[in-house]
């Protein structure tokens, strides 16, 4: 899905927030999310907004990265910016992929090359020690670089085989507990919405800024 060029002079400061993406699927999950409780906000992806370089995620945390991920698209744009940093932690892993989760094989956003690798690092590891769970920091920074952030986890299972054509990255290898039998590509985008770590982190984050945390 293609994003649609934006020029940055049309948009409104005060009513704006840069999602810092380029990614279409992660700026329509974040939207459906937090437009419910923002609703005259408008998000545009940063990669709408021209070509950018991306910074270096050298945080050892998700909070680390979404923070120096949003702060970078605030410099480039002067607008409100939105980032988060997700990643997939299992336990028999002793937490890999964690934040390295999108360059797990090396090459990064190679979805399928990561869920190779991660299936023949638990060859030979039983159902019950494929524990898991995506793990989500999203932080927002204003203009005058004031952070407010929430965090959220979706708990789950590593299936030994990929199933769904739903959703990205480990996605079809992702049984969520919430939905038995099913892998996270099998659901529907709003089945998603419900449950994902995307969701809790962004309802986190929506607490603080409504003032009910």
């Amino acid at each position: 899905m293609a994003l649609e060029k934006i020029d940055i002079d049309t948009l409104d400061p005060a009513a704006t927030i840069v999602v810092a993406t380029g990614n279409a699927h992660k700026l329509t999950e974040i939207e459906a999310i937090l437009g419910k409780v923002m609703p005259e906000v408008r998000f545009v992806a940063l990669g709408q907004l021209g070509d950018f370089e991306d910074p270096e995620e050298n945080g050892t945390t998700f909070l680390e990265n979404a923070i120096i991920k949003a702060q970078a698209a605030v410099e480039e744009t002067g607008l409100m910016a939105i980032a988060d940093d997700s990643g997939l932690v299992v336990d028999a892993l002793d937490g890999e992929p964690g934040v390295y989760s999108a360059r797990y094989a090396g090459v990064h956003g190679d979805d399928a090359a990561n869920n190779a690798k991660l299936l023949v690092n638990l060859e030979g590891v039983a159902d019950e020690d494929r524990t898991a769970r995506f793990m989500s920091v999203v932080a927002l920074i204003d203009t005058d670089g004031l952070v407010t952030y929430g965090e959220g986890a979706c708990e789950g299972a590593i299936a030994h085989e990929g199933r769904g054509d739903h959703g990205f990255g480990y996605d079809p290898l992702f049984l969520p507990v919430d939905t038995p039998g099913k892998t996270m590509a099998e659901l529907t985008a709003d089945e998603k919405n419900a449950i994902s770590h995307r969701f809790h982190a962004l309802e986190h984050l929506s607490a603080k800024l409504t003032g009910e945390e």
